[in-house]
């Protein structure tokens, strides 16, 4: 199985890293974002940077955002596991004390 990981992680990264080399050469223009709209050619609220670097932090701040509203959604489903896991483990300590004999819970007979 572990070969067949890497295998997929080659067929899908490797031309994914070809497609971002030759989308950085092709856009190496630089370019100005203006972050005010009244006054765009204030020079004190803009940034001038290449195209491409412009790309790939939109596609970093889109997969952030991704995981945020992801783990925000399985928030419930953690909660839950978190208190299964607690159950679990009272459930195997009350285990534990039945079959070594220390204590027997209320409301079972005694052996």
């Amino acid at each position: 199985m572990n070969k067949f990981k890497r295998i997929v992680s080659l067929v899908v990264f490797v031309p994914l890293g070809i497609v971002l080399v030759v989308l950085a050469v092709a856009n190496r223009q630089p370019v100005t974002l203006a972050l005010n709209p009244f006054r765009p050619e204030d020079s004190v609220l803009s940034v001038t940077a290449p195209f491409f670097l412009f790309l790939f932090l939109a596609v970093l701040l889109g997969l952030l955002i991704g995981w945020c509203v992801t783990w925000v959604g399985q928030g419930k489903h953690r909660r839950q596991a978190r208190v299964e896991a607690r159950e679990a483990v009272k459930w195997q300590n009350e285990h534990k004390t039945v079959v070594s004999g220390a204590a027997t819970p209320s409301g079972l007979p005694a052996k």
